[in-house]
């Protein structure tokens, strides 16, 4: 008796100690790509999901360590297990324009779908996938759990397809190692492309003008798909201006004049197959203002803005590619993005109900909290200001400004920096 008791001691002891081991990449996938597409519906109260097809090509381009592990925890989740084990072997996170319309007046009236197509790289074995959506208090909202057996007939491999024309524009390393980003043109005719490919190469220079990519840019490799449009421009409904593009994107998303989207991102997929791409900077042939970006989807901006270069691209890509908040407020939105007993998952944002989890160790001694404006504009006074994420109360950022706030300030602020460095270090570091 005392010899069991003894050893359930030495157990319990060491149960600590004991770490789960990391997935190895070669073991449980091979070097391919899955393309899971899904559509998403509902209302402003109800989310439906359907998977509605599945295929494959030659080369993953995603990370390779890290791959049972979420950074951000998004909107929603995509999950793969070993049904032998019930072990996690691969999880992304994300967030949807769908679950971004569910908040609109619109989604009190009718119901609507969205397209989303997923990556995840292609498994060895039969696996099982959960897709889940959450609300805005972390709540499962909705969930689909499937089965994928690699070797079903049905899966369409479409790696001898024909691919969009593209180029490396600028490329540090091999995918294995590197962030592969996709240059997307929007609106341009085939005369046009040397004009799009002048500006990948200046919005690649507006990004590393930014820490912390100005110091990590050797982790990003950048390169140029061309599709060609059958119209230049880029259509705005409210003007009653149509064109028939590549992505058929348009302004007026939600009724808001510079909110610029694409209706099909499954037609981005499409013309991105077999080319290396984890995130998606859709370049829209256009000098009207706007953009958009949704995090580990797309972004999109206008390339003929005088101020895209240095605004819009930047504070886009920090929503789709860091997973960050817009830190501005205007009390406008018609639903609550941010109830005050739920933690944002963004980096930025705040609600003080696990600050702790956010940037309280940036803190100078001393700080208050929230803390009070100096009337300064500084964007390196880390605090606690009230004010973000749409909402003027209850929701907080980490300092007065930033590129997450406004167009005029030149840094990301401190905390926005060291949330995209761990994100870089996440996709490239084991």
């Amino acid at each position: 008796m005392y010899k069991h008791f003894f050893l359930l001691l030495v157990a319990s002891l060491l149960a600590p100690m004991a770490f789960a081991r990391p997935v190895v990449f070669d073991e449980v996938f091979t070097d391919s790509t899955l393309r899971l597409d899904y559509i998403f519906s509902g209302t402003n109260k109800t989310q439906h999901i359907a998977l509605t097809a599945l295929s494959k090509t030659a080369g993953w381009f995603g990370r390779r360590h890290q791959l049972d592990r979420l950074l951000l925890r998004g909107n929603g989740q995509l999950t793969m297990v070993d049904p032998a084990t019930g072990d996690t072997v691969y999880c992304h996170s994300f967030s949807t324009l769908f679950q971004e319309w569910q908040s609109t007046e619109e989604a009190t009236k009718l119901e609507r779908s969205f397209e989303n197509p997923f990556i995840v790289p292609l498994p060895k074995r039969p696996v099982d996938v959960i897709c889940t959506l959450t609300d805005v208090h972390n709540r499962v909202t909705s969930q689909l759990r499937h089965h994928i057996d690699p070797a079903d007939i049905l899966i369409r491999d479409r790696s001898v397809e024909q691919q969009t024309p593209w180029r490396y524009i600028r490329k540090a390393g091999d995918s294995r190692d590197c962030i592969d980003v996709a240059f997307v043109a929007e609106g341009f005719a085939e005369d046009q492309m040397d004009d799009f490919l002048a500006m990948c190469d200046s919005s690649i220079q507006a990004l590393t003008a930014h820490e912390p990519y100005r110091s990590l840019i050797d982790r990003f490799n950048f390169v140029a798909v061309m599709p060609v449009s059958r119209q230049n421009g880029v259509s705005i409904p409210r003007r009653n201006v149509w064109f028939d593009t590549a992505l058929s994107s348009h302004y007026d998303t939600f009724y808001t004049d510079r909110y610029l989207t694409i209706p099909s991102v499954g037609r981005l997929y499409d013309l991105c197959t077999g080319i290396p791409f984890e995130h998606f900077i859709i370049l829209a042939n256009t000098t009207e203002y706007g953009g958009g970006g949704i995090f580990n989807c797309y972004t999109i901006a206008s390339a003929k803005s005088p101020r895209a270069k240095l605004e819009v691209i930047v504070h886009e890509f920090g929503h789709s590619f860091g997973g960050l908040g817009d830190e501005y407020y205007y009390d406008d939105m018609y639903d609550t993005w941010y109830p005050d007993d739920t933690e944002p998952w963004e980096p930025n944002l705040t609600t003080l109900v696990d600050f702790d989890s956010k940037w309280k160790d940036m803190l100078p001694a001393g700080t208050k909290i929230p803390t009070k404006p100096s009337g300064k504009n500084l964007t390196t006074e880390v605090g606690v200001y009230e004010g973000g994420g749409y909402q003027s109360k209850g929701v907080y950022r980490p300092t007065q400004e930033c590129r997450m706030k406004i167009n005029q300030v030149k840094e990301f602020c401190p905390v926005c920096q060291r949330a995209i460095r761990r994100l870089v270090d996440y996709y490239t570091k084991p």
